[in-house]
């Protein structure tokens, strides 16, 4: 086959003696595993966009419970497009964020499926932890979030110049939604992190606790940041929630430090002058390679003669 290809030698492709996998597999089962999720996303893709329309009906409630927005017969008024092709990209852009979330699980496998060969038996247990705490904690926020979210609409409303129409123009309607849901579902991960640095011996659940009043500043500070809404009933009730999600991460730890026996736990039962058992755990080690002696042992080392010393003419006295 004259295709210019270089011979190649018999590890590049194969596998390591010890099992382990080369660079060029590495790169080959990481294609593999996009080619994989994105055809994942691409199905979803086809599905929300049979999806895009109950979706965003859901999504335009709150926009229908603001005072204003409905006629005399209770029909909610439409939302504004100011160009044509507004609604064929808004479903789009809908259907793109459910072929996200209904691809999820095989694109999120295949994420895994690439990392876990690399982790430990116990950073796989935690991991499993972690993601099953993860879904439940965005799902809240996400749901929070639509909860209250025609409550900031509405102090929006109210505080702005009146004599206005509340028709509102339908792509920022929909991004303003989507962002106050997708930031409330991002900040309620925030426990995970204190809990990672927990579980992996960083920061034990005493010190996580003297944080608290750098917490709670933090909190209301990225919530006044980071909120679309610039009302302060948006910002306090995400500020809140951070800062009882870290108490309850706080209480998490201290249960985990009395589980492991740290802190004063440790030294319970034991006397002054007893000493406390250390667990430690040994691993065998392997008997190295024989070194062949040079010379019998005891024979005695041969004498070198010492290296004349130079010395210059301005030396001699």
């Amino acid at each position: 086959m004259a295709f210019g290809l270089k011979k190649r030698g018999p590890s590049t492709f194969a596998r390591a003696a010890d099992g382990s996998m080369t660079l060029i597999e590495h790169i080959r089962e990481l294609r593999n595993r996009l080619f994989r999720a994105s055809l994942a996303v691409v199905g979803g893709l086809v599905a929300g966009f049979w999806l895009a329309d109950p979706v965003f009906l859901l999504l335009k409630r709150p926009y229908c419970r603001l005072p204003g927005t409905t006629d005399a017969l209770g029909n909610c008024q439409d939302l504004l497009a100011l160009a044509p092709t507004t609604g064929f990209v808004l479903k789009l852009k809908l259907a793109l964020w459910l072929g996200l979330i209904i691809g999820g699980p095989v694109w999120l496998y295949q994420l895994w499926a690439f990392i876990a060969p690399g982790l430990h038996r116990h950073e796989r247990k935690w991991a499993y932890v972690f993601v099953a705490i993860a879904a439940p904690l965005f799902a809240a926020g996400a749901a929070l979030a639509y909860l209250v979210v025609d409550k900031g609409l509405g102090f929006l409303m109210d505080s702005g110049v009146g004599g206005l129409s509340n028709q509102f123009e339908v792509s920022a309607y929909i991004a303003f939604i989507t962002n106050m849901i997708l930031l409330f579902g991002v900040a309620f991960e925030f426990p995970l992190i204190l809990l990672m640095l927990n579980f992996t011996g960083v920061a034990s659940a005493r010190r996580l606790l003297s944080w608290w009043r750098v917490v709670i500043f933090i909190s209301f500070a990225f919530a006044a940041i980071a909120t679309p809404d610039p009302g302060p009933f948006g910002m306090t009730l995400l500020a809140l929630s951070l800062s009882l999600l870290y108490f309850v991460a706080v209480g998490v730890a201290f249960l985990n430090d009395k589980r492991r026996g740290r802190g004063r736990e440790v030294y319970a039962g034991i006397a002054d002058d007893e000493v406390s058992p250390l667990d430690l755990s040994t691993e065998p080690v392997p008997t190295g390679a024989r070194i062949e002696a040079s010379a019998p042992i005891g024979a005695p080392e041969p004498i070198v003669a010492p290296k004349p010393i130079e010395r210059r003419y301005d030396d001699m006295t």
